[in-house]
């Protein structure tokens, strides 16, 4: 198994969620936009994207560090897929968010094919 592939896999995910979570605490107006409309009218823009945020750092954390990688990367797969669902209608966006939903289900592959290797 390519430890040096499985490495620069983590790291780029973890900057994503990373980088998201931190653009969204500083520059809240910019990102509650992608907030799905019914969470939206459930609590205020600001209280999601602080509550997602604080999530986004999380995920962040286990990628950088390694640790829970297999659970950290198919909590990434399913939080891109689910931006992705929600997001459709802007696509023009989104999309890059199908290419590292896939980059996390590479992950969650190689992670499952290392803990198989004898």
């Amino acid at each position: 198994m390519d430890k040096t592939a499985i490495t620069i896999l983590r790291w780029g995910l973890a900057f994503v969620f990373f980088y998201a979570a931190v653009a969204s605490l500083l520059n809240p107006e910019n990102w509650a936009g992608y907030l799905p409309l019914f969470l939206r009218n459930l609590l205020p823009p600001n209280i999601l994207l602080t509550g997602f945020s604080i999530y986004q750092i999380i995920l962040a954390a286990l990628l950088f560090s390694g640790r829970k990688l297999r659970w950290a990367s198919i909590l990434a797969v399913i939080t891109l897929a689910g931006i992705v669902i929600f997001n459709l209608g802007q696509l023009d966006t989104a999309f890059v968010d199908i290419g590292l939903a896939m980059s996390a289900l590479a992950l969650v592959e190689l992670t499952r094919a290392q803990k198989q290797a004898p």
